[in-house]
């Protein structure tokens, strides 16, 4: 049994290569809200569309989010008439959004409005939101407080952070299954997503870094930071803004207190021991999924890489 903590665009493309690896039914995937928003009166939850479009294999390829073939007609029309339209929903992903919010409606809990759409799409993998709860990734500017979506999408992340904070984390309890999937799992795997606000949020939520320390699964991270570049995104400057350095020693920070082992680009070499000192192994290899034979092999990289059962757990050092 796998267990997979994700968020973003790299996220979605590393969960195709673990189950191009093991069976789907296999794999747990836990995945970042933090990110959701209410758009035209619509409960949209990007990250978890990703990882239920890369499954069903309708995931646009160029985009990286959406769906592939999609239009964008309701938004050419709803612009026209006046609405805000700087986040683009496809006509076709539309739909998902549609009966989401029209089963939040009728009283399901986010799980369970999640478990019906990956049913009606065939999906064998379960899906789990990281919350039932509102969490909120709130980005500090010098102009006042964004979400995340505004600062992501409408600013394109070019303003200056200064702070980020996850609004309602405190209150918020693991989704159904999330503590579950994390303590009786044979591997534990962080998707080479944002530390800060893609996997930030879900380790915010009470309960779900202790579990991720007590487990007896090893636990594995792939670096998004290649090169000290991000493969995608603002993950240098959020990490910087965070005290974390911009290199694979910095993401093995973010992680150290539960972390067993770094897949890193081979072009990291160098830091490598960096990262060791921190007692966290290294294990070298292509990280770039730029096709579908990448994800595969990355995911094989990093299923290989975890094989052994902890000892014991770690102990719980969160700051």
């Amino acid at each position: 049994m796998i267990t997979i903590l994700t968020g973003g665009t790299g996220g979605a493309k590393f969960v195709q290569g673990v189950v191009a690896a093991v069976p789907p039914a296999d794999v747990t995937v836990i995945v970042n809200t933090g990110d959701d928003l209410t758009w035209w009166g619509l409960h949209v939850s990007p990250d978890l569309d990703s990882v239920a479009y890369a499954l069903a294999g309708l995931l646009c390829r160029e985009r990286g989010w959406g769906v592939e073939g999609d239009t964008f007609e309701c938004l050419a029309r709803m612009q026209r008439l006046g609405a805000q339209s700087w986040f683009q929903l496809g006509d076709r992903d539309l739909a998902t959004h549609l009966r989401r919010t029209q089963l939040l409606a009728s009283g399901r809990t986010l799980t369970e409005a999640t478990a019906e759409i990956a049913r009606s799409l065939h999906i064998s993998a379960r899906i789990l939101p990281m919350s039932n709860d509102r969490v909120e990734t709130r980005i500090v500017t010098d102009t006042g407080e964004l979400s995340f979506q505004e600062y992501f999408v409408r600013e394109r992340y070019r303003v200056p952070v200064h702070g980020v904070h996850f609004s309602g984390a405190a209150g918020a309890r693991p989704a159904p299954g999330v503590l579950d999937a994390l303590r009786h799992t044979d591997a534990v795997l962080i998707a080479p997503s944002n530390p800060v606000t893609s996997i930030g949020p879900i380790l915010a939520v009470p309960g779900i870094r202790a579990a991720l320390c007590e487990t007896h699964a090893r636990v594995a991270a792939i670096s998004p930071i290649v090169g000290g570049a991000a493969v995608s995104g603002p993950a240098v400057e959020l990490m910087r803004m965070r005290g974390l350095t911009t290199s694979i020693a910095g993401v093995a920070e973010a992680y150290r207190d539960f972390l067993d082992v770094l897949i890193a680009d081979q072009r990291d070499a160098a830091t490598a021991p960096a990262v060791e000192q921190l007692g966290i192994s290294v294990c070298l290899t292509n990280t770039m999924m730029d096709s579908d034979h990448a994800k595969l092999a990355l995911a094989q990289a990093t299923l290989e890489a975890v094989p052994q059962r902890r000892q014991r757990a770690k102990v719980n050092s969160a700051r």
